[in-house]
């Protein structure tokens, strides 16, 4: 059986440098065995090289001396690379190779994002959502916008360069819609048409209402926060409140990343919280990041309301 880590190394050794920020190999899709706790993402300049799992002295070495012999090949001179240990507390970065720099900004389909290197578990854009980036961007024109559990703002970008009139954004992270600001005043957006929520959400719908109703609302919560939401718990909460939300006519977006749970979760959570509102498709996820299992992967599902 090839080394994996040899085939790890061919694999970025024949894949093109992409213009814009991507996922180069994503081993947690479970399509590579050997590599299921890797991951490599371009942050254009810096090769990002992400372990899940604590490996063997022996082969994180082997590791770091192919990343080393990379850096070396025509396609990847210049660059520079970081080793960034997930499963570790504070997930840290190791420089094997360039001058280490905490933040990057990036390019993705055009818009600007401020990038974190190594100082935190999560970089502040999660790439696998890019077609659902795109997907908001094309629906935005004239719409008003909610985006819970909105973290960089991402999505709020992306509705705001699609020309949405309004986009609020909810995340009890205040430090994360600080750096949704920034992103916004890299791409030179109307800050007017912009709002952040620093809420729990659960303790805020009275805000939230506030700002409605919404023609596009945009879920996309974490599986599990401490404290405040536990998806297979709590989900619903959010689903039964979408009626007085939503505009007629409106669109939610709704999402879950955890490879245990299929799309069914959702599709059956809105029939029964929200029947009013109905499944219109699914997403699909980038090339980029494919998988053993067709439901493991990003759902991402469109539901509509009636006129």
């Amino acid at each position: 059986m090839p080394n994996p880590l040899s085939i790890l190394e061919q694999h970025l050794l024949t894949v093109a440098v992409p213009s814009e920020t991507r996922r180069l190999f994503h081993g947690r899709g479970r399509c590579w065995p050997g590599l299921e706790q890797i991951t490599v993402d371009w942050v254009q300049g810096v090769l990002l090289v992400a372990l899940f799992r604590e490996p063997a002295a022996a082969q994180l070495a082997e590791l770091e001396s192919m990343l080393n012999a990379l850096a070396k090949s025509p396609q990847w001179t210049g660059s520079a690379i970081l080793l960034q240990h997930r499963y570790l507390p504070d997930s840290p970065g190791q420089w094997l190779i360039g001058e280490p720099c905490q933040q990057r900004e990036v390019v993705e389909d055009g818009l600007k994002y401020l990038l974190d290197l190594g100082v935190r578990r999560n970089n502040g854009l999660f790439l696998d959502m890019r077609y659902g980036r795109r997907w908001v961007r094309e629906q935005a024109a004239g719409k008003r916008v909610l985006n819970l559990f909105a973290y960089t703002c991402g999505f709020s970008v992306a509705a705001i360069a699609g020309g949405a009139q309004q986009v609020v954004n909810l995340d009890m992270a205040k430090s994360a819609l600080s750096r949704g600001r920034e992103n916004h005043r890299l791409n030179g957006h109307d800050a007017s048409r912009v709002a952040y929520l620093g809420h729990e959400l659960f303790k805020s719908w009275g805000k939230v209402r506030k700002y409605g109703p919404y023609d596009m609302i945009i879920i996309d919560p974490p599986t599990f926060q401490r404290g405040s939401f536990v998806l297979t718990q709590d989900y619903a909460k959010v689903l039964r409140r979408l009626p007085e939300l939503l505009s007629a006519g409106g669109t939610v977006l709704a999402c879950v990343n955890d490879p245990a749970i299929g799309p069914d979760f959702l599709i059956d959570g809105m029939r029964e919280q929200a029947p009013e509102l109905l499944y219109s498709e699914r997403l699909e996820n980038p090339p980029e990041f494919p998988d053993a299992d067709p439901q493991g992967g990003l759902k991402a599902l469109v539901f509509r309301r009636q006129a």
